[in-house]
């Protein structure tokens, strides 16, 4: 198997967890480099569902060993709280994990700071509330971010701290964000003790581990129209969710990477605000939500549903260079009479036909559909290409034409088993 790039083509929410768990079973290592556990990659085996907000989706093999790289900031809580439950589930993580000393934590105050920052702001953002930006601006901000590999040197850790609550002391009192330092440093002494074995040089683990010939899955979170430089920013996470954020997250060269599969439903959602120019009218996206049960693995929160949008989905697929496309959620059509695809948008009477990078410009773009029949016909048990409906196979090959891009893998169902292989050299080339 190619050391295989798996990224969000969309707002997030793409089933990048369970493609990166199908592809696992024949991977050796399983990378996150970006994001925090504002990201939730859900995973069903048989009759049980795992949500992963920080480990990566390979966990469930017990051949895989599985890296957070120092693209990712890591709320400890979470990282425990998630191996414990894969434990009381008969999984054990062992040696299989592996924890960047330079990823940096979030910490109780990120979390207020992002209530503060949300309260404070006249554009609603959306966010998780998980206090994933603060701690990206406290690491580009260089004073303030404090790594792993400080809270290992638990003195060092202490001093910045200290310097922290100062800093940061009146926007706490402002918002009643008490912290009590006392207590957190009783706990994260505790966390700094549980979180020492799996901490490693990622950079060096990954490169031996590169020169060794082991397959590598590079596991991403959110999606392409979130990255920080090239989504609908200010509707955005804090950190590069495209390809490159690979190398920086992980410590790897551009030759570490061999294909690039970018994560599409065969719809699109997305969640909180932002311009969303195919979102479908109240009862349809009503419908798919339920059918497609279209709730945030983090959050809960509805997302909202759209028709196919290929102007995003084409630029997405050239600031990532995409190899293979992998088409998800493909069920939740079934039962349509027709689907549309969106080919190009119009705004102020011109037709636009690339995606634009004004977000006053995208709000007043309305989409241009090509209508494509349904194929009113479960796909659910299909388990090979030639098993889908005639105009299943033509909405695929639609797509893929349109693009210029192999639709490599389909979905047809939430199930690892529920997946269509199309080119079965993403498995053993």
């Amino acid at each position: 198997m190619a050391n295989t790039v798996i990224l969000g083509a969309q707002w997030g929410d793409e089933s990048k967890g369970g493609t990166t768990d199908f592809l696992a079973e024949n991977a050796d290592v399983v990378a996150r480099y970006q994001g925090g556990d504002n990201a939730g990659h859900t995973i069903v085996v048989g009759t049980e569902k795992f949500v992963f907000h920080l480990l990566p989706s390979g966990i469930l093999y017990p051949h895989t060993t599985n890296v957070i790289g120092n693209g990712v900031v890591i709320n400890l809580e979470t990282l425990f709280d998630e191996i414990e439950k894969l434990e009381t589930h008969g999984v054990e993580v062992g040696d299989r994990l592996k924890v960047s000393s330079r990823a940096h934590l979030i910490l109780p105050y990120h979390k207020v700071m992002e209530s503060w920052d949300d309260l404070g702001s006249s554009l609603k953002l959306g966010t998780t509330a998980r206090g994933i930006g603060p701690t990206y601006s406290d690491k580009m901000n260089r004073h303030a971010g404090i790594r792993v590999a400080d809270l290992l040197e638990f003195d060092l850790f202490q001093k910045k701290l200290d310097f922290n609550l100062g800093a940061k002391g009146y926007i706490l009192d402002q918002i009643g964000g008490e912290i009590d330092r006392a207590a957190m440093l009783e706990e994260y002494h505790g966390y700094a003790q549980r979180l020492a074995p799996y901490v490693v040089d990622t950079s060096e683990f990954m490169n031996d581990a590169l020169k060794a010939g082991k397959r590598i899955l590079y596991e991403g979170a959110q999606g392409t129209m979130l990255d920080i430089d090239f989504g609908t920013y200010p509707y955005v996470t804090s950190s590069n969710t495209t390809v490159g954020a690979v190398c920086t997250g992980l410590g790897v060269g551009l030759q570490a990477i061999d294909r690039v599969l970018g994560v599409s439903k065969a719809y699109v959602t997305r969640v909180g605000t932002g311009p969303f120019p195919t979102e479908m009218p109240p009862d349809l996206d009503e419908e798919i939500r339920e059918i497609g049960q279209e709730y945030g693995a983090t959050t809960q929160r509805a997302r909202r549903c759209g028709w196919l949008d290929l102007v995003a989905l084409r630029y997405a697929a050239r600031v990532n260079g995409f190899t293979d496309l992998v088409l998800t959620k493909f069920d939740v059509l079934d039962h349509l009479d027709e689907i549309q695809v969106c080919v190009a948008y119009r705004r102020r009477g011109e037709v636009l036909t690339t995606f634009p990078t004004s977000l006053h410009a995208l709000e007043e773009c309305e989409p241009v559909y090509e209508t494509l029949p349904g194929w009113k016909a479960p796909t659910v048990d299909a388990r090979k290409y030639e098993d889908l409906p005639a105009n299943a196979q033509r909405y695929n090959a639609y797509i893929s034409e349109f693009l210029d891009v192999p639709v490599t893998i389909l979905s047809v169902g939430p199930e690892r088993t529920q997946t269509i292989v199309c080119d079965e050299s993403i498995l053993t080339a």
